[in-house]
C-alpha cells in the first residue's frame, strides 16, 4: 500500500527540485547564466540609484515643509507675544485678563496656522522659575496629548530666549501612526511668568507624498529591470544560438558526422566563426579519412601478411622440429644452431599469433566465447601453470582469495591469458621475491591483483607500459619469452569484457596490477568501486614472508660471492667450454 508524503515536506521538496533546476540551468546554458548576472547586477545598481533617489525626495519633501512649518511658527509666535505685549507690566492684570489674553492668543495661533491642515496646539507654564504676581493656566487642543513633546525639547525651550525648537514625533490616530513635527517658542506673559508654546504639525500629507514617489520608483525599477531582463535574453539568445549551434555540429563530428557543417550567413563575427569552423571540419574530414584508410590498409597487410607467413612457418617449425629432434647426432655448432632455430621459431610462432590477435582488436572483430566461470579456480589454475617458472626464478607466488568465489560469464581463454601476462611480468621483474595474487569482490564487481616486490617503474615508465613492443629496461633477459605485446592484448581483453586494467608502481617498491570485471554486463565498471585498492594493504603474514625471502636472497647473493671468491684464477689462454 502506498503511503503519502507529509503535506509539511512537500513544499521543502518542491523547493529542493526547483533549486536543483536551476543549479542544473547554471551549469549548462550560458544564456541563462547570461541573463540571470545581468538581472542581478542591474538589480544591485537600480537598487542603489533608486534608494539614493528615494532618500533624496524624502529628505527635500521633509526640508521643504519644515522650512514651512518653522515659518508659520515663527509668525504665530510673534502674533502671541506681541498680543502678551500690549498689556502693559505695570499693570495689575487680573485673572479674567489673562484668560481674555490666552484666548485672544489662541484665536491668533489659529489664524496664523490655518494653512497647515491638523495643526495643534499647547500653551503651558514654563516649570523651574520663581513665583508670579499672576498664574494663567495653560490651555492646548482637545485631542492632543502633551506626554508627546520630550523633555530634551521642553528643556531647550525653556532655557532659550527667542529661538524656535523643534521635534520630530510619532501621532497617533485611530488608524495608525503618522509622523508629526513639534515646534517650541518661548512666550513672556507679564505678571505670569514665562510660559512656552508648542505647535504640532501633522505631516502625514507628506508621508503620503513620499510613499507614493517611492511606489512610483519601485514601480518603475521594476519594470526597468524586467526589461533589462528581457533586452539580455534577447541579445544572449541572438549570441548563444550560435555557440550552441556550434556545440551540436562539435558533437555530431565527434560522433562520426563528418559531414556536418554550420550555416554561413553574412559577414559579421559569427559568419566569419563559421567559415573558419567549416574550414577545420573540412581539413579533420579529410584527415580523418586519410588516416581511416591508412589504418585500414595497415591492418589488412597486417593480418594478411599474418596469414601468409602461417604456411612457411608452420613448414619451418616442421623441419626445426626434425633437426631439434636429431641434434645429437651432430657437431656441436650444428646442434646449438638447432636448437636456436627452435627456440626462434617458437617465439616467432607466438609473435605472430599476438600480432594475428591485434589485427582482430584493431578491426573491431574480436568477441567472446563466455561461460559461467569461478574467479578463484580460473586464477588457481593461472598460478599453477606458472609455478615452475616461478620456482626456477626463486619467487614464492601466493593466492589471497578475500572475496570472489562467484561465478561470472566470461571468455575464460581471454582471462586465463591476462593472468599469464600479468604473472609472467611479475616474475621476469619481481627479482625472485614472493609474488601475491589478491582476488576479491563485492556487490558490483570482481577484482583481480597480482603484486609483486621487485624492481617497480617510475611514472614516466608507467604511462606507456601498455604500449605495444614498449619494454621498461630492453636490456633485461627475458625469461617468459614474450613478444612486448603481452600488456596489450591483456588491456585489449579486460576491455573486451567491459573491465578496466590498473596498474601501479613505484620505483624498487615493485608493480600492482589490478584487473577489475563488473558482474553483469550491463554495468560499467568505470562507475563502480574496485573491491581491491591498488595496491592492495599487506598484512603482517606477508611481511614475514617478504623479510624471509628477502633474508634468503641476501644469503644467496653472499654465498656467489663467496664461491666466485674461492674459484682457483684460469690459466692465461685458457677458455671456458
Amino acid at each position: 500500500m502506498a503511503r503519502s508524503r507529509p503535506s509539511g515536506l512537500r513544499p521543502w521538496l518542491e523547493w529542493r527540485a526547483l533549486r536543483d533546476r536551476a543549479v542544473q540551468w547554471w551549469r549548462t546554458s550560458l544564456q541563462f547564466r547570461t541573463v540571470t548576472v545581468t538581472v542581478a547586477l542591474s538589480t544591485a545598481a537600480v537598487s542603489v540609484i533608486l534608494g539614493t533617489m528615494s532618500l533624496s525626495i524624502g529628505v527635500n519633501l521633509f526640508e521643504s515643509q519644515r522650512d514651512q512649518i518653522l515659518l508659520e511658527s515663527s509668525r504665530a509666535a510673534a502674533q502671541v507675544q506681541q498680543i502678551f505685549d500690549g498689556a502693559s507690566a505695570s499693570d495689575q492684570l487680573t485673572t479674567s485678563e489673562l484668560d481674555l489674553l490666552r484666548n485672544g492668543a489662541q484665536a491668533a495661533i489659529a489664524r496664523t496656522t490655518s494653512s497647515a491642515s491638523g495643526t495643534r496646539f499647547a500653551l503651558e507654564r514654563s516649570p523651574r522659575q520663581a513665583g508670579t504676581l499672576n498664574n494663567m493656566q495653560g490651555v492646548a487642543s482637545t485631542d492632543l496629548d502633551i506626554r508627546i513633546i520630550g523633555s530634551t525639547l521642553r528643556d531647550a525651550v525653556a532655557a532659550s530666549d527667542d529661538a524656535l525648537y523643534y521635534q520630530s514625533v510619532a501621532l497617533r490616530t485611530p488608524e495608525s501612526e503618522v509622523p508629526g513635527l513639534v515646534v517650541g517658542a518661548p512666550i513672556d506673559v507679564p505678571t505670569a511668568g514665562r510660559y512656552e508654546l508648542y505647535l504640532v504639525y501633522n505631516l502625514e500629507g507628506v508621508q503620503r507624498t513620499l510613499t507614493f514617489a517611492q511606489q512610483t520608483l519601485l514601480v518603475g525599477g521594476i519594470a526597468l529591470v524586467a526589461m533589462i531582463g528581457a533586452i539580455a535574453f534577447v541579445v544572449a539568445r541572438f549570441v548563444a544560438g550560435p555557440i550552441r549551434l556550434v556545440a551540436e555540429t562539435s558533437r555530431k563530428l565527434a560522433a562520426g558526422q563528418l559531414e556536418e557543417r554550420i550555416p554561413d550567413r553574412g559577414e559579421d563575427d559569427i559568419a566569419t566563426l563559421a567559415r573558419s569552423f567549416n574550414a577545420m571540419a573540412d581539413s579533420m574530414q579529410w584527415q580523418i579519412t586519410r588516416l581511416g584508410e591508412l589504418s585500414r590498409v595497415q591492418q589488412r597487410f597486417v593480418s594478411d601478411v599474418s596469414h601468409e607467413l602461417r604456411t612457411p612457418l608452420t613448414t619451418i617449425r616442421l623441419a626445426g622440429d626434425v633437426l631439434f629432434d636429431e641434434r645429437e647426432s651432430f657437431s656441436p655448432t650444428t646442434a646449438r644452431a638447432a636448437e636456436l632455430m627452435h627456440a626462434q621459431v617458437q617465439r616467432f610462432e607466438l609473435l605472430l599469433a599476438d600480432l594475428l590477435e591485434m589485427s582482430r582488436f584493431d578491426a573491431g572483430v574480436a568477441n567472446l566465447d563466455t561461460e559461467r566461470t569461478n574467479i578463484v579456480r580460473l586464477v588457481e589454475d593461472a598460478v599453477e601453470a606458472v609455478r615452475p617458472l616461478a620456482d626456477s626464478k626463486g619467487s614464492a607466488v601466493r593466492v589471497v582469495p578475500l572475496g570472489g568465489y562467484v561465478e561470472l560469464d566470461v571468455d575464460p581463454r581471454r582471462i586465463r591469458r591476462i593472468m599469464q601476462n600479468l604473472l609472467g611480468n611479475a616474475i621476469d621483474h619481481g627479482e625472485g621475491r614472493p609474488i601475491m595474487v589478491y582476488v576479491d569482490s563485492n556487490q558490483h564487481a570482481v577484482a583481480i591483483a597480482v603484486r609483486d616486490f621487485g624492481i617497480g617503474m617510475s611514472e614516466e615508465q608507467v604511462a606507456r607500459v601498455f604500449d605495444r613492443f614498449w619494454r621498461a629496461d630492453p636490456s633485461r633477459q627475458r625469461t617468459t619469452g614474450g613478444t612486448g605485446l603481452g600488456l596489450a592484448i591483456a588491456l585489449e581483453d579486460a576491455a573486451l569484457h567491459g573491465g578496466a586494467l590498473d596498474v601501479w608502481s613505484e620505483p624498487e617498491e615493485g608493480t600492482c596490477f589490478r584487473l577489475t570485471l563488473p558482474r553483469r554486463s550491463d554495468v560499467e565498471v568505470a562507475l563502480v568501486e574496485s573491491p581491491l585498492d591498488l595496491p592492495p594493504p599487506t598484512d603482517s603474514a606477508l611481511d614475514e614472508v617478504l623479510e624471509h625471502a628477502l633474508r634468503q636472497r641476501a644469503e644467496e647473493e653472499q654465498d656467489q660471492r663467496r664461491h666466485i671468491a674461492q674459484a682457483p684464477s684460469r690459466p692465461a689462454g685458457e677458455e671456458s667450454e
